[in-house]
């Protein structure tokens, strides 16, 4: 037996146009899943889609576009999965924003409000969405890719790793209640990732520098380094994983953060 292997299984990934979510979706598609491209801009979500229909074959990997931070677009995203390719076997949210960086106190309600709508609620309602079906077929897994932040405390991203802090509560508290039903539900905690959506804390020489020096692997993860984490949990080797959070950083928290 292949523990690794998805064949069969079908997965949504939000935010999967770019960066951690394309790295996720291409290596779903790799171990045999059958997956959908998600984000809010439809003609990315198009040519990561057909990239993968070229690599491993027609009808692999369909593309909808949906903001995260539109409920009906997240209900929308879930009824045309169930249109095209019939269930949910896996649910990755990825998808997630910072809008401020700087000290907490300085921070706007608008802005604080929005990075809980889009890192916490709307997690909350893609679930709420997709785990009925779950549910019913007693089979599932839900990742939510979250942050070290969550485990660090920080002057320029606080309210971001408050968030993500919150995650880790989320995924704990819904292990408990969908594990009778043999749903799982983890997180994935990445260091700094080359990203766009992490360039801020990457793109200058010095600040590249300094996260290296506090990294024992002494380099920045990149998209894939991600990728093999969130294969573990959706199949069978993560059978008996939930509840859990998987610290993938290159072993920056242990050294005590960056």
């Amino acid at each position: 037996m292949n523990l690794f292997d998805l064949k069969d299984k079908v997965a949504v990934i939000t935010g999967s146009s770019r960066g951690i979510g394309r790295a996720i979706a291409e290596a779903y598609a790799a171990a045999g899943a059958r997956v959908v491209i998600s984000s809010r801009n439809q003609s990315a979500c198009d040519e990561v889609a057909a990239a993968i229909n070229r690599q491993h074959g027609a009808g692999r990997a369909i593309a909808l576009a949906a903001s995260i931070s539109d409920k009906a677009a997240l209900k929308a995203l879930v009824d045309g999965t169930h249109a095209q390719f019939g269930k949910i076997d896996v649910l990755v949210c990825n998808a997630a924003s910072n809008p401020y960086y700087g000290p907490i106190k300085d921070i706007s309600d608008e802005q604080f409000r929005k990075i809980f709508d889009n890192n916490v609620l709307a997690n909350h309602w893609l679930i709420n969405f997709v785990v009925p079906d779950m549910i019913e077929r007693r089979d599932g897994s839900i990742v939510i890719v979250s942050s070290i932040g969550g485990l660090l405390g920080s002057n320029t991203i606080g309210a971001y790793n408050v968030s993500k802090a919150a995650d880790f509560q989320l995924v704990r508290n819904l292990a408990v209640e969908y594990g009778p039903q043999n749903v799982r539900v983890n997180a994935i905690a990445p260091g700094v990732i080359r990203t766009d959506f992490a360039r801020a804390l990457w793109a200058d020489p010095k600040a590249e520098a300094a996260l290296k020096r506090a990294t024992p692997l002494g380099r920045i993860g990149e998209p894939n380094d991600i990728a093999g984490a969130a294969v573990f949990l959706a199949s069978q080797a993560g059978a008996y994983v939930t509840g859990q959070t998987i610290v993938v950083d290159g072993g920056t928290v242990v050294r005590g953060g960056f």
